[in-house]
């Protein structure tokens, strides 16, 4: 009797692992690399000011289903600040600060996945964002793989909540693997479409960065954040647009191009504003649930 009930106990806790991966049964045997999320554009920069790109804080995008977070970085007294374009511009503290919450948020929602992508334009010694990493304990989720992952090498979501390695981080420029393993190389796994995409260019799905490559072997990331010219080069976020562009039929229209141009969905549809509109219906119908 006692081994009948541990063994109950045992296949309980292994079927609640299977009905949650990232809230889906069905996403625990697909691999990373074959998911598609809806990503919070800017995801630190929250208010109604003309730099800012959500409503929401990043744990509360993270209670709304959204599993991909991208934020920027500056440079400010040589360490890594999460600052929109110029900390002068917006300041919304220090990367520790950003992450701790993120943590906080992955201790209790153990069979979630969740994805980084930070920018460092200013070339922060990459070893400040791995202090940051582990002042938090943020580093005891990370994703390592050993070597580069094709696209078919990526483990299944499944795998990655078993191991305890469900954070992956990407940066898109001056990172170094040899010092900090875990932040990976964005170019190396993706491509993205235009960033910053007003009207004239926002229905589309050509390959930008890195320029020239093949889409083939990439991941691939869509932007999907509507931007207003309010002066010659001067861009600013579309909140009273937000409705629209978050909408089922907007996102769709859009990665009905990127089916057409490359014979799959993007794994990422970048959004401003996701507390508007269907961002998460969205990412589940993308993902055939």
């Amino acid at each position: 009797m006692r081994h009948s009930i541990a063994f109950s106990a045992l296949a309980l806790a292994a079927g609640s692992l299977a009905a949650d991966c990232n809230g889906h049964a069905e996403l625990c045997s697909r691999r990373y690399s074959n998911i598609t999320f809806a990503g919070a554009h800017n995801s630190p920069f929250v208010g109604i000011g003309p730099s800012d790109n959500q409503f929401t804080s990043p744990t509360e995008q993270l209670d709304q289903g959204i599993r991909f977070l991208q934020a920027q970085t500056q440079d400010k007294d040589g360490a890594p600040e999460m600052c929109h374009t110029s900390c002068i511009l917006e300041d919304a503290g220090s990367l520790q600060d950003y992450l701790s919450p993120i943590k906080t948020w992955l201790d209790g929602h153990p069979n979630e996945v969740v994805t980084l992508l930070i920018t460092n334009g200013d070339a922060i010694d990459i070893n400040k964002f791995g202090d940051a990493f582990k002042s938090t304990g943020l580093d005891s989720y990370v994703f390592t793989p050993e070597t580069k992952l094709a696209l078919d090498e990526w483990p299944t979501l499944a795998d990655m909540i078993s191991s305890g390695n469900r954070v992956v981080v990407f940066m898109d420029y001056n990172m170094d693997t040899s010092k900090v393993p875990y932040i990976l190389d964005e170019f190396a796994y993706w491509f993205e479409t235009p960033f910053s995409p007003t009207k004239d260019n926002f229905n589309q799905c050509d390959v930008d960065r890195p320029s020239g490559v093949s889409a083939d072997g990439r991941m691939f990331l869509a932007n999907h954040n509507l931007n207003i010219e309010i002066l010659p080069d001067v861009l600013i976020p579309a909140p009273t647009e937000a409705a629209n562009t978050n909408s089922i039929a907007s996102i769709t229209s859009q990665t009905s191009i990127c089916v057409k141009n490359y014979g799959r969905n993007p794994n990422v549809v970048l959004l401003d504003f996701v507390s508007i509109g269907d961002a998460i219906a969205a990412q589940n119908q993308l993902n055939g649930l």
